[in-house]
């Protein structure tokens, strides 16, 4: 080579644009030893950013979340991103409370419980509960006692509020003086009488395991008489939830910001390994000439050439290959132990979004005798979202397509979600939608597989299960490490390395 020519850039291929994909790019970009002179990242993907779980998921983040190695680690990271570039405003980050809870939903339950409210207000999901009557009365003591600064211009400003308490309380105006002043409150069973009469066939360990335990005052958008036990699992301490097709779309974003990474909408159809070295060298792609803005022969030069009459290109001289297929890894990688799981999910508008305070709900719904159903409810900044759990009904799509949408199961979560909250059963669905989640499919691992396989420069960083999108940043950092500085220093990776688990030399055509 003369002085005058360019020495080539080390050309790392990532296969996936999904939430890890991306991710992996960014972390590249960032990385001490990364240089737009010396490195340059493809990035291959058969459909559109996100197009999978990574975009249809949740988004619930907990610093609890499986493997414990990268949880907790990825959880901080995430809020440094979020601090880093205003989170709350680019993909929707806030902290929240996670509770999980049993709720009877039986049409007949319902009736039981509800009725007698019914003719007290429009809105069965704002029910008085003990909870609430004790925080209404600790504020008509407040006033009533004088413990407000500026008393007389609180009273007269407030005359209709205290009004309306007292009559929520079912007290006179001197009962109530008497009772906040004497901190009696024996009397407060009497208050539910009427609502007693109506709930004598329900189970009294129930109606005492919910009254003992009364849920939080700011969760007034759900059917509260309905919840027979609930515990908390999460705070604004250890969970938070951000909208997983605006984090991704982010982070690609702030990778090809560099210059030293271009998208390709192609689909791999295969890798080329060198038999005499045992390495990674190439890979075929079909690209979706339609998509891309640029040519793969613009983006790869002259380490491309067309090998057949369909289109298909070959590339050659690639360093690394990484994949982030997801539950499309072993459709290429024939011998590894991951598959897809189908989970469906809605959207919805609620009647009123002014009234949904920020929670992430894991329930157990008995919807029959014997009969169980158990969503998922997250309160998003601007929707609700519930999903439902996973089936194996039908086989992956082609990377291509979309997942297909089992319209009856959209329509069963939004009418069981329904019958939890009103606001829901009355707002309106924005999207039916599903995904397919990486599973690993080993008895002694939960996933996910991370690091270098049996194949040199061949790498994987997939079967994440449904922790992908709290853990896709550690990983992404890690895979930047494994490729950079060939070893993870973020968190230790022996037990999730990939050539433990499979055979990578098995190459299939998706």
């Amino acid at each position: 080579m003369s002085t005058n020519e360019q020495k080539p850039k080390i050309e790392i291929a990532i296969i996936g644009a999904g939430i890890i994909g991306c991710c992996t790019a960014y972390y590249l970009t960032r990385h001490p030893k990364f240089s737009n002179d010396k490195y340059h990242i493809t990035i291959y993907e058969s459909n559109e950013v996100a197009c999978a779980a990574s975009g249809k998921a949740g988004g619930l983040l907990a610093n609890w979340a499986f493997p414990s190695q990268l949880g907790a680690l990825s959880f901080d990271m995430h809020r440094e991103l979020a601090e880093k570039y205003d989170g709350g405003k680019n993909w929707d980050y806030r902290v929240l409370d996670t509770i999980s809870l049993e709720a009877d939903i039986r049409d007949d339950i319902i009736a039981k419980k509800l009725n007698s409210n019914s003719g007290d207000d429009d809105d069965d999901d704002n029910i008085i509960t003990p909870e609430t009557k004790k925080h209404l009365k600790d504020m008509l003591g407040g006033y009533s006692n004088g413990s407000q600064s500026s008393l007389t211009s609180a009273e007269t400003n407030n005359s209709d509020m205290l009004s309306s308490i007292r009559d929520k309380l079912k007290i006179s105006d001197e009962q109530g003086q008497q009772k906040e002043k004497d901190g009696e409150d024996e009397d407060e069973d009497d208050e539910d009488d009427d609502d007693d009469d109506d709930d004598d066939e329900i189970d009294d360990d129930e109606q005492e395991n919910i009254t003992k335990n009364p849920l939080p005052d700011k969760l007034n958008w759900i059917q509260r008489d309905l919840v027979d036990d609930w515990s908390t699992i999460g705070d604004v301490k250890s969970t938070a939830q951000m909208h997983p097709l605006k984090f991704t779309k982010f982070m690609l974003e702030k990778a090809m910001e560099t210059g030293a990474v271009d998208l390709i909408y192609a689909k791999v159809t295969g890798l080329t390994i060198d038999e005499n070295t045992k390495e990674i060298v190439g890979l075929s792609f079909l690209p979706n000439e339609t998509k891309n803005e640029k040519s793969p022969q613009e983006i790869l030069k002259t380490r491309t050439e067309q090998i057949n009459d369909n289109g298909e290109l070959q590339t050659y001289d690639i360093d690394d290959v990484i994949v982030a297929m997801g539950p499309w890894t072993s459709k290429l990688l024939s011998d590894c132990p991951i598959s897809g799981l189908r989970a469906h999910s809605i959207t919805v508008m609620p009647d009123d979004m002014s009234k949904i305070s920020a929670f992430a709900m894991f329930t157990e719904l008995k919807v029959a005798d014997s009969e169980y159903f158990s969503p998922e409810i997250y309160a998003r900044r601007d929707e609700i979202y519930v999903c439902g759990e996973g089936d194996t009904l039908l086989d992956l799509p082609d990377p291509t397509k979309d997942s297909p949408i089992d319209e009856g199961k959209c329509a069963e979560l939004f009418k069981y979600a329904g019958k939890l909250s009103k606001n829901i059963a009355n707002g309106r669905t924005l999207l039916k939608q599903a995904c397919y989640l990486p599973v690993l499919n080993v008895p002694t691992s939960s996933g996910p597989l991370i690091g270098q396989t049996n194949i040199e420069n061949l790498y994987l960083s997939s079967g994440h299960s449904c922790w992908g999108i709290n853990n896709s940043v550690i990983s992404g950092k890690i895979m930047s490490e494994v490729i950079l500085d060939k070893k993870s220093t973020s968190a230790p990776i022996d037990k999730m390395e990939p050539k433990i688990f499979f055979d990578a030399s098995q190459i299939s055509k998706p």
